[in-house]
C-alpha cells in the first residue's frame, strides 16, 4: 500500500520519494515523467500528485514562473476564507432628499461594498424596483459611495451606472431580463429621469429605497474563473487586498514552498506574479480543503472541461474527458506564460492534482502540450466525471432585489 506522506514531505524531490514506492508505482511515475519531458518539454514545469500525497511527476517543480491566470486560484481561496461561500455583496440605493410625487429632491446615492458582477441586467432590475417604489425622477445626480465594478470595469462607474438606470442599457440586456421572466412580447425598459441641473447637496439621513444582493460567492467566482476575468484584481480587495491574498497563499502551503509564491496582482495580469508547479498544486489542495468544509468541491468554483462555458469549454472535451477535469487555465503571452492547473477524480488513486506551467513557449503550442500531457495522465490513471451539473440560468437571476 502506498503510504500517505505528510505535507512537509511534498517539498522532497521526486526521485527520493520514488525510492520508497512499490515497483508498480515507480514504473508509473517513471512513465509519466518521460511523458512530461517529451510532451511538455524538458525544463518546463510539471507537477502531479495524488490525493494521498504520492508524487507522480516533479519536473522543474520548485521553479517559480509566471502563472498567468492560475493566480486566481489563491485569490479564490482568500475570498472563500474571508467571506464564506454564501456571501452576497450588497449594493443599496438611497434617496438623498425627500421623495415626492415620484421624484427624489436630491441625489440617488449608491452605497456599495465591492460587487464584481453588477452588470446592465442588474441595473435594469434595480430600475424596475425603484419604479415599483414610485421613484421615476431624480432631481440630482447619481452619487457612488464605496467600491463597485460595473460591466467588468471599476472605472467611471457612477456615470456608466447612471446611464444604464436612465434607459441607456443595451437592448440585449433588457431582452435577457424579459426572457428570464418569460415575457415574449417586447416592452419598454425602465428608465429614471435625472435632472440636468444638480441641486445643492442634501444634508441629513438618507432614505432607503432598494437593496441589491449579488448571487452567492461560489457561483460568482465560478463564472469569473470560467472566463478568466481580470476583475479578479480589484475583486481581491474584498479578500483584504493582494498582500492579504499572498499571505493566505503562503500560509496555506508547506514552508519550503512559501518563497515560490509571489502575488502582486489577484488576476495574474501583473508582470511580477510567480508560482512554482508544486506550489500551484498545494494551493489547489488548500482550496479543495476549504471547499470541503462546506460540502463543496473544486468543480463548484473552477470550470469543468467540455461542460462550462469559457476557457475549458473546448479543451479536454473528447471521449472520456468531458466533465473530468476541473481546472484553471492561464495565458499571458507578453511574458511567454501559459498554464493549466487542476484536478480530476481517478478510479484508482482518488483525486489527482496537476500543474503544467509553461514559459517561453508560444501560447497555442503550450496549450497543445498541456492537453497532450493531461491526456497521457488520463490514459495512465483514468478518471470519472465530477458530480456536477452546469447551471445555465443567467447570473442576474440569482441576485436578490428588495425594497427597504
Amino acid at each position: 500500500m502506498i503510504r500517505t506522506f505528510r505535507l512537509a514531505a511534498l517539498a522532497v524531490v521526486a526521485v527520493v520519494l520514488a525510492a520508497g514506492l512499490p515497483a508498480a508505482a515507480r514504473d508509473l511515475s517513471a512513465a509519466l515523467a518521460a511523458q512530461a519531458s517529451t510532451l511538455v518539454g524538458a525544463g518546463q514545469g510539471v507537477y502531479v500528485e495524488t490525493e494521498a500525497g504520492e508524487v507522480l511527476v516533479s519536473q522543474a517543480a520548485a521553479r517559480a514562473v509566471h502563472p498567468a491566470s492560475v493566480s486566481k486560484v489563491p485569490t479564490t481561496l482568500a475570498l472563500l476564507r474571508r467571506l464564506g461561500p454564501q456571501h452576497r455583496f450588497t449594493t443599496r440605493f438611497l434617496a438623498g432628499g425627500p421623495v415626492h410625487e415620484g421624484a427624489i429632491a436630491g441625489d440617488l446615492v449608491v452605497e456599495a461594498d465591492g460587487d464584481p458582477f453588477f452588470v446592465d441586467e442588474n441595473a435594469l432590475l434595480v430600475a424596475q424596483a425603484l419604479e415599483a417604489r414610485g421613484v421615476r425622477r431624480v432631481a440630482g445626480e447619481l452619487v457612488l459611495r464605496g467600491p463597485l465594478i460595473f460591466d467588468w470595469s471599476a472605472d467611471a462607474v457612477a456615470p456608466r451606472l447612471r446611464r444604464a438606470l436612465a434607459g441607456g442599457a443595451p437592448e440585449e440586456a433588457w431582452a435577457a431580463v424579459r426572457g428570464a421572466r418569460g415575457e415574449a412580447a417586447a416592452s419598454e425598459a425602465p428608465a429614471l429621469a435625472f435632472s440636468a441641473a444638480r441641486p445643492a447637496a442634501t444634508e441629513g439621513a438618507l432614505t432607503p429605497l432598494v437593496v441589491h444582493r449579488s448571487e452567492p460567492l461560489v457561483p460568482l467566482v465560478k463564472a469569473l474563473n470560467g472566463y478568466s476575468n481580470n476583475v479578479f484584481h480589484p475583486f481581491a480587495a474584498s479578500a483584504g487586498g493582494i498582500a492579504a491574498v499572498e499571505e493566505v497563499a503562503r500560509t496555506s502551503v508547506p514552508a519550503p514552498m512559501r518563497g515560490e509564491i509571489i502575488l502582486t496582482n489577484g488576476a495574474g495580469a501583473g508582470a511580477s506574479n510567480r508560482l512554482s508547479p508544486r506550489a500551484a498544486v498545494a494551493l489547489l489542495r488548500a482550496l479543495a480543503t476549504e471547499l470541503g468544509k462546506h460540502g463543496l468541491g473544486l468543480a463548484d468554483v473552477l470550470p469543468v472541461s467540455g461542460v462550462d462555458s469559457g476557457t475549458l469549454q473546448h479543451r479536454l472535451d473528447g471521449p472520456g474527458e468531458r466533465g473530468v477535469i476541473a481546472g484553471k487555465t492561464g495565458t499571458y503571452g507578453d511574458y511567454g506564460a501559459s498554464a493549466l492547473a487542476g484536478a480530476y477524480r481517478s478510479r484508482e488513486r482518488g483525486i489527482v492534482y496537476f500543474a503544467v506551467l509553461n514559459h517561453g513557449v508560444p501560447v497555442p503550442q503550450a496549450r497543445e502540450r498541456q492537453d497532450r500531457f493531461v491526456r497521457a495522465l488520463l490514459d495512465a490513471l483514468p478518471g470519472v466525471p465530477w458530480a456536477y451539473e452546469r447551471n445555465d440560468a443567467p447570473a442576474f437571476t440569482r441576485a436578490q432585489i428588495d425594497t427597504e
